[in-house]
């Protein structure tokens, strides 16, 4: 079963065509990376996935079962978490308060106030952590004080925390180094190698995408032009349809 499958799917703002017949499939826990230039279609493509846009035409299955998504909200229920540049983090909060915020634990004092359980979440916080292999100075630091990679880690965590099954990442290593984007580029390979999450990667380093996805597909004036096992093409065969111009018919 696919996790995504996506059936001539068109998106048009007024007189501008942004996606025209896509087809794509995702498969069950599979790390896709979807590459191409600015004004390509790829944040048009994700923020339908997300929820954001709704197609103007085609169809779309999650998880086997024909969809349409109206919200955010409504992908997220269906267990469609998006990490946008933005992070969505409140930087004066703590590590462990932002990877609950929403959904804090609570607790009854003398039977009658309602409090947060700091320990529990810090507990829960600090278990989850270790099994993704993330290292942190301090579950206490406040957000604002890691670096941008340990942030985007800590967002890209707390997507997965919330129990989402397919993840939709926008540029998670934009402006980074290369050492914080080592922090994500690890993250997604434990999730590759877990197999129990289908990620989508909006990415302009082919080489990154290359090297920790199974499939990338790039996307050109709304189409997809190429979609590849990664380790069937290069970073050479990118730059060459990108720069010719010429369509690779997609996998089937």
């Amino acid at each position: 079963m696919d996790a995504i499958a996506l059936t001539n799917l068109s998106k048009r703002f007024g007189p501008v065509t942004a996606l025209t017949d896509v087809s794509l499939r995702i498969g069950m826990n599979e790390v896709v990376g979807i590459v191409g230039d600015n004004g390509a279609g790829k944040s048009t493509l994700l923020k339908i996935l997300s929820g954001f846009h709704q197609p103007s035409s085609g169809t779309m299955s999650i998880m086997g079962e024909p969809v349409t998504l109206t919200s955010v909200q409504h992908a997220r229920l269906l267990g469609i978490e998006t990490v946008y540049q933005d992070l969505a983090l409140v930087k004066e909060l703590s590590v462990y308060e932002n990877m609950f915020l929403g959904r804090e634990i609570t607790r009854k004092r003398l039977g009658l106030l309602t409090m947060l359980d700091r320990k529990a979440m810090r507990e829960t916080c600090a278990g989850y952590l270790q099994r993704l292999g993330l290292r942190l100075p301090s579950l206490d630091c406040e957000i604002g004080e890691l670096s941008g990679g340990q942030r985007q880690a800590i967002a890209i965590a707390r997507s997965t925390f919330a129990g989402g099954k397919i993840l939709l990442l926008d540029e998670p290593l934009a402006a980074m180094g290369v050492r914080e984007g080592a922090i994500i580029l690890d993250l997604i390979r434990s999730f590759r190698a877990r197999r129990d999450m289908t990620i989508v990667i909006i990415a302009h380093n082919h080489a990154q995408v290359l090297d920790v996805c199974d499939r990338v597909c790039l996307v050109q004036h709304g189409t997809v032009t190429l979609d590849k096992k990664s380790e069937e093409t290069s970073v050479e065969e990118l730059m060459r349809v990108i720069c010719s111009g010429y369509a690779v018919s997609p996998q089937s």
